[in-house]
């Protein structure tokens, strides 16, 4: 099978809801469903999270990160970690548990290697989605974080899936990889029950533009994108940009704001990372 070929079979097994995803992505899967549910009470969301170890972990490290913790006051157990976090948070860990195991399985070194790059993109454009959702675009931010984590998931998969077709992603100048992506993202979205407005502002990345001044969830990822120290392996190298004083967001996003914009993003990355980067 070449690669023309084996892009449409993902893709058209992607198109067919037929998509395998590993044991560990099914088990985070049926935690993020319960999470999702409106009657899930808290006490049962701290059942859930004790009853998966890495999650419990992650909980308690994202309780005493910065971002969640300003009184200085360690947490040193789930409970109070679910109860300090909240739900919405607590979606986000469980979304980024979702997407970090599908590179479990990956066996080729060149491929895993790819994944690692691929998740320390997410979580820099996670933390920046968030700065930048509180300080420039004014959506919410956790769900700004939400969607950051979520919008690299067909690449994910894609990754997750190259070591059953050798040379899948290697150098691809006609692109057959994005527009195999884009369906599998779609797909995969759907099927992790993403709500729609996410969903929406995901699928919108590709080429979107940025409206003056930016107010959206969309903005806020292509912003966050387009400023991640970190870049995704399975994109085009970026564009040289313009220095920032010569472009037009200079007006909305001065030169002093960015670099503090970058400045906390990246302490948020820092002060996470046991909870987003393990």
């Amino acid at each position: 099978m070449n690669r023309l070929e084996a892009f449409g079979y993902i893709a058209a097994q992607a198109a067919r809801g037929e998509m395998t995803f590993p044991t560990s992505v099914n088990a985070a899967l049926r935690l993020q469903l319960a999470l999702d549910n409106p009657d899930c009470h808290i006490e049962d969301a701290i059942k859930l999270v004790l009853s998966e170890p890495q999650l419990a972990a992650r909980t308690v490290a994202l309780a005493n990160s910065a971002a969640y913790n300003s009184s200085d006051t360690p947490i040193t157990n789930a409970r109070a970690a679910v109860m300090r976090v909240g739900y919405r948070a607590l979606q986000t860990l469980v979304a980024g548990l979702v997407v970090r195991q599908f590179g479990s399985r990956i066996v080729d070194p060149a491929i895993r290697a790819k994944a690692e790059q691929l998740w320390q993109h997410t979580a820099h454009v996670a933390a920046l989605a968030q700065v930048l959702a509180r300080r420039v675009t004014f959506v919410n931010p956790d769900t700004a974080m939400f969607a950051a984590i979520m919008h690299e998931v067909g690449g994910f998969y894609l990754l997750s899936r190259a070591d059953e077709f050798p040379g899948l992603l290697e150098e691809d100048p006609e692109k057959w990889s994005e527009l195999c992506e884009e369906v599998v993202s779609r797909e995969v979205l759907k099927k992790l029950a993403v709500p729609e407005p996410v969903r929406t502002a995901i699928e919108g990345l590709r080429g979107a533009w940025i409206s003056m001044p930016p107010s959206t969830l969309l903005d806020t990822l292509v912003l966050a994108n387009q400023f991640s120290p970190v870049h995704s392996p399975l994109s085009a190298p970026p564009k040289e940009l313009p220095s920032h004083e010569d472009s037009v967001l200079d007006f909305v996003l001065d030169g002093e704001t960015l670099a503090s914009i970058l400045k906390e993003s990246a302490d948020e990355v820092k002060s996470m990372s046991a909870a987003l980067l393990v």
